[in-house]
C-alpha cells in the first residue's frame, strides 16, 4: 500500500482510499482530499514534516501522520 507520504516531490498522484476514523478523517476530507482527487507534491520541509501540496487548485500544508492516512493509486 502506498500512502502519501511516501510520494516523492514533484510528483502528482490519485487518492484511492483515506483511511483513519472520526474527527481525523473528517478533517482531511474537509481539506478537499477525497477519493479521486489529485494532489502535486510541491515542497518537502528539510526535516521532512510538513508537506506542501497543491490539491484543488490551492496550496495546503500536511503533516506526516496525516499524510499516513491517504491511500494512493
Amino acid at each position: 500500500m502506498k500512502t502519501l507520504k511516501d510520494a516523492r516531490v514533484g510528483d502528482t498522484v490519485t487518492v484511492a482510499r483515506l483511511h483513519g476514523e472520526g474527527a481525523v478523517k473528517r478533517r482531511i476530507m474537509d481539506m478537499g482530499i477525497t477519493k479521486g482527487t489529485e494532489i502535486h507534491i510541491r515542497k518537502v520541509a528539510p526535516l521532512g514534516d510538513p508537506m506542501e501540496l497543491n490539491v484543488r487548485g490551492y496550496e495546503l500544508s500536511i503533516r506526516k501522520t496525516d499524510a499516513e492516512m491517504i491511500e494512493l493509486v
